[in-house]
Formats: C-alpha cells, sequence, structure tokens
C-alpha cells in the first residue's frame, strides 16, 4: 500500500513582478499606443498632471550633459532629448520598464456613431451626420446590379466577377478561377461567365472590369466628341499603345501619316480618359505614422535626436504627493498605491525613451554609410551587435525596434529595416539582403518595359556581379517590395 509523503525541494527559478512584466508589454508598443496608455494613467491616477510649461524649457536644460546627469531632472518628462555626442553608457539599462500615455481622441466621436447624441441643441442634425459615407467600387456596382433584370444565376456571376475586381476596376484572376469559387450548380461554363463579364463592362464607370489597358480605354472613346479624332483614337489604343506609353509623337505622325498638330489633339482627347476608372471609389486611407526618432547630420556626425511629438508631457504633481506625505496613514493605502503607480509611470517614460535613443544611436552608428549612399550601402547587422554595444539584452533591442520609426534624409524607416542577415559573395566578403532588394529593385526600375526581366535573369544579373542569389530568394524579395507583373507592365497590354 502506498503511502503519502512530505518533502521538500529546491530550486532557483527567475521570476517577473507584475510591475516588469507590464513594462516589458509597453517597450514594444507603438508610440500611438504608448501614449494612449500614459493617457490613461493621467485620467485614473491624481498623483500625475500634464507637465503644461515643458515647452518653456530651453533645449539646452533638456540635453544630458556630464553635469546635469540624467535629462529627466525634477521628476520631469521634457518633450525631446538629444543623445548627442554623450556616449550610450550615460543611459542605463531601460531594457524592461516602460509605461503609458495620450488618449487617441478620434476613437471618442467614433464611438459615439451617428446617433442622437450627435444632434445639436436645437434638435438640428449635425456636420457628423450630414457628412457623406464614402462608396466603394463594389458598391457602386452592385447597386447598378440590382436594378437590371437578371436571373439569380446571372446576378450571382456578375456579383462574383465585381468582387474580383482591383482597387482600380481591373478583372486580374482568370474567368476560370472564378468559376471553381463560384457556389453554383452546375458548375458555371466559359461561356457564361463571358456573358457576365460584357454585363460588368457595360457598367458605369466606362472601362471597368477591363482585363487589359486597352479594353479599359475602348469604351470611354465614345467621350470622344469628334468622329476623326475618335477614329485615330482608337487606332492608337489598339495597334500603338507602346508609343504612346514612350510618348513618341513624332514617331505616332511618322506611322499613322498624320501631321504633328492632329497628333497634339488626339492626344489631348486620350489624356483625358481614364486608365484606372475604379481609382475614383473609396480612396484607401492612408496610415500616417509618427517617427520616434529624427536623424540629423551635424558637424560631420550623425546623431539621434527624440521626436517631442511622442513624448508623453507628464509629470508627479508634487503639491498632491508632499501632502499625502504629511498625512501619511494606514487608512491611505490605496492612495500610496497611486502615488508609486505614478512614480512608476515617470520612471518608465524616461526609461522607455532613453532606451530608444540609445539604440537608435547605435543602429546609425553601425548604418552610416545607408545614410550617406542609400540602401545599397547597407551593411549586415544583428541583434546582438546593438545589445552588446547599449549594454541590455537582444530581446530588449527586439521590442524597441518594434512598431518604433526613424526620420531620415532618405525617408521614414521602421528600426528593423536596419537590421539584415549577412549573405555571402563570390569574393568571401558579406552583403546585406536590405543591399541586394536595392540591386533588385535599381534592375527593375532600368529594365525595357516592353521586356521586364523575370526572376531567373535577375538572379544571373546577380551571379555576373559576384552575388550568388536563388530565384526564389529574388521571387521573395521583389514581393515584398509589393513589385508585381502588372505594375511592371507600365501601361503595356
Amino acid at each position: 500500500m502506498e503511502s503519502l509523503t512530505l518533502g521538500f525541494d529546491r530550486l532557483q527559478q527567475q521570476t517577473l513582478s507584475p510591475r516588469l512584466l507590464r513594462a516589458v508589454r509597453l517597450l514594444q508598443l507603438s508610440s500611438l499606443d504608448f501614449a494612449q496608455e500614459v493617457q490613461t494613467a493621467l485620467d485614473n491616477n491624481p498623483f500625475l498632471e500634464n507637465d503644461e510649461n515643458d515647452d518653456e524649457i530651453s533645449l539646452d536644460e533638456r540635453t544630458p550633459s556630464a553635469d546635469t546627469g540624467s535629462p529627466f531632472i525634477d521628476e520631469k518628462v521634457p518633450s525631446t532629448a538629444v543623445l548627442g555626442e554623450h556616449n550610450a553608457s550615460e543611459f542605463t539599462d531601460t531594457a524592461d520598464d516602460a509605461s503609458s500615455a495620450f488618449e487617441d481622441e478620434h476613437e471618442n466621436w467614433q464611438s459615439d456613431g451617428f446617433s442622437g447624441s450627435n444632434r445639436s441643441d436645437n434638435g438640428e442634425r449635425t456636420w457628423l451626420e450630414m457628412r457623406a459615407m464614402e462608396d466603394s467600387l463594389n458598391d457602386a456596382l452592385c447597386r447598378q446590379l440590382g436594378v437590371l433584370p437578371l436571373s439569380s444565376r446571372d446576378r450571382t456571376l456578375a456579383e462574383a466577377i465585381v468582387g474580383s475586381l482591383d482597387d482600380d476596376g481591373y478583372l486580374r484572376v482568370e474567368l476560370s478561377e472564378i468559376a471553381r469559387i463560384v457556389d453554383l450548380d452546375p458548375r458555371p461554363s466559359m461561356e457564361e461567365l463571358g456573358v457576365a463579364l460584357s454585363l460588368v463592362q457595360s457598367l458605369e464607370p466606362a472601362g471597368v472590369g477591363a482585363r487589359t489597358v486597352q479594353e479599359c480605354l475602348r469604351p470611354q472613346l465614345s467621350a470622344i466628341e469628334r468622329d476623326d479624332l475618335r477614329e485615330l483614337a482608337g487606332s492608337i489604343i489598339n495597334d500603338h499603345l507602346d508609343a504612346l506609353a514612350a510618348k513618341d509623337v513624332s514617331g505616332l505622325a511618322r506611322e499613322l501619316g498624320r501631321t504633328a498638330v492632329e497628333m497634339q489633339a488626339v492626344l489631348a482627347e486620350i489624356r483625358r480618359l481614364d486608365p484606372r476608372p475604379g481609382a475614383r471609389y473609396g480612396a484607401a486611407h492612408i496610415q500616417y505614422v509618427t517617427p520616434d526618432v529624427i536623424v540629423r547630420k551635424t558637424r560631420g556626425r550623425w546623431t539621434a535626436t527624440l521626436n517631442p511629438a511622442v513624448i508623453p508631457k507628464v509629470r508627479l504633481n508634487r503639491v498632491y504627493a508632499e501632502m499625502f506625505q504629511r498625512t501619511r496613514c494606514a487608512q491611505h493605502g490605496e492612495l500610496a498605491s497611486h502615488l508609486q503607480e505614478a512614480r512608476w509611470t515617470v520612471s518608465n517614460v524616461e526609461q522607455r525613451f532613453a532606451t530608444i535613443l540609445s539604440v537608435a544611436q547605435a543602429i546609425i552608428g553601425r548604418q552610416r554609410h545607408f545614410l550617406e549612399y542609400g540602401s545599397l550601402a547597407m551593411k549586415p547587422l544583428g541583434l546582438r551587435e546593438i545589445a552588446e554595444e547599449v549594454g541590455v539584452h537582444e530581446s530588449t533591442v527586439s521590442r524597441v525596434t518594434n512598431n518604433k520609426f526613424m526620420a531620415t534624409p532618405l525617408g521614414v524607416f521602421e528600426l528593423k529595416y536596419f537590421f539584415s542577415r549577412a549573405m555571402s559573395t563570390a569574393s568571401g566578403g558579406e552583403c546585406s539582403a536590405t543591399a541586394i532588394r536595392g540591386l533588385i529593385k535599381d534592375m527593375i526600375d532600368d529594365e525595357r518595359p516592353q521586356a521586364p526581366l523575370s526572376d531567373a535573369e535577375i538572379a544571373r544579373q546577380l551571379t555576373r556581379q559576384g552575388l550568388v542569389v536563388a530565384r526564389r530568394t529574388v521571387t521573395k524579395y521583389r514581393q515584398s517590395m509589393r513589385i508585381d507583373a502588372y505594375e511592371r507592365r507600365r501601361l503595356v497590354a
């Protein structure tokens, strides 16, 4: 018979406190998410307040130096901080500390919707209720189909084609592929799909549902009033699109036997046609990013500066803190917790941006040739190199570079953009994957529009330059740059 025994085992394991776990989570947040966290803390903690006088502090007072020590003096977070010529070791290890920030005011009215709360005091509709809703191409075409006398089968096929159009209004997929995904019994024939496509192409805007540029422009020729110009424009679109794309006016005039004046007139009519009829509907919202770090070259040296716009202006309310310290007792345990949390928040804000700044400075120190000469000069770089230079763990560098952006003279880049694995060259050296992507993009930019380079040909050209890159790697890099065959045709059918 088994008996129960009681024993003790000694073991060591590393655990993270709730505060440390929260700091690790905050460190990898984007500037907007971090600002929302800090704003939540400001709303809920009486010991925190906005630093309204922060803008009155001079830049020199907020710049770290050997005399002042930390740039965040008097528990106050500056609106900016410059690493300048100071060593990154002057900043403490901020690997696992960070905190919270401003609330996105856009969510306030968006969460209210267009209900009665948006009405003015006199009961009239506000601008939010009268704001026009953006119309998508899909909605516009489906409404037109809704008024046509179609059978349910024909309507299903037409709507399937409409749903397959891209943002420009083109049909980039084969009809056979649409036939496989449509849930109809029996399966639609190619003749039925051809009829449905013709139906879609008869809808407004003219040119929608086209598979080539010619198909898109032909239905729009009826907008040209003069018969002679309409006929000439049709001939150019059908048979001389290459010369039209190359803007070879004199060559077109010779081939068609027309004068320069006639060619200028017909080309002016063609320019009024729309090769992207779907682009006018439901324009995609551009996602803007606010850089966390700004890189400038001063006195021949590249330096990183924190962007003041992303640093929350938060500080400890000293009046409340001193009043609490004088009257502190056991009954005020909740206020004591709030005070401790406020100090953590201010400290986390300081340490978060000091870490971002030191990591950014280490990155530009390694990638200064990129800033001088572009992506072709990008060096291979790993997280470990930056972690060793800054004095933090690799996971900290990974969190710092997540959703953080750097503004440079060459553009705005995510910090992760500067890290890439090393690839061997034929001479025994190393080259970064970013530099190879830059070479591929240059080759595609310089290719002849009438004969785009295949991925295999690009791989062969890279091999001749001493870079052994597989064809599938070229395909992966090309797709990561969002370069496809349709874009590279450049209006060539």
